[in-house]
């Protein structure tokens, strides 16, 4: 595989094409300009760039869902994926990673899965920072990334507890019985 930096177009030419100056000139500039562009495209990865321009590249990037009440972390996770949510719109993995984003984890179960009505479906998270806040800017970005023949039926939010299960039985056979408490 060719790494960006070590690329020159003069190597992708067939022989008929490098017998001229001109043409090993025009495939330098190309290689040139290729990786101009290549360099100026790491200055807009939304990990490096400072916060506050975060905002302006959500703009420029056309991040449907972007809301400047989101945390940074997320902010700069929304830009990173515009690309991916456009690409994949009206699909489960575009919900199912807009889950991953706004909650941090989280799934969709389709209505034949939980026995509801055709075209419903529900989120399901069981991280305990989800909020009524976070699940109304969730339902928001929502409507911009699922089919719009798909409705949200619910967000639900689980919770795992670990708790200790006690149990005990008896069986009497005689007239008397004394019962005490094992520990």
């Amino acid at each position: 595989m060719i790494e960006l930096p070590d690329f020159s177009m003069a190597d992708l030419l067939p022989p008929a094409l490098k017998s001229t100056k001109e043409d090993i000139a025009m495939a330098a500039a190309g290689t040139a300009i290729l990786k101009r562009v290549f360099e100026e495209m790491s200055i807009l990865d939304p990990f490096v760039i400072p916060e506050q321009l975060l905002d302006i590249v959500a703009v420029e990037e056309h991040v449907d869902f972007y809301d400047p009440d989101l945390s940074v972390e997320q902010k700069r996770e929304l830009i990173a994926n515009s690309f991916f949510f456009h690409q994949k719109k009206a699909t489960s993995a575009a919900v199912e990673q807009l889950i991953e984003i706004v909650f941090g984890e989280g799934k969709v179960v389709e209505w034949f899965e939980y026995g509801a009505e055709p075209g419903y479906f529900k989120v399901v998270t069981s991280n305990p920072a989800v909020t009524n806040e976070l699940a109304a800017q969730f339902i928001h970005a929502l409507n911009s990334v699922k089919r719009h023949s798909a409705w949200l039926d619910v967000v639900e939010i689980t919770q795992v507890e670990q708790m200790n299960l006690y149990f005990g039985s008896v069986l009497h056979t005689g007239d008397k019985m004394i019962l005490r408490q094992v520990t």
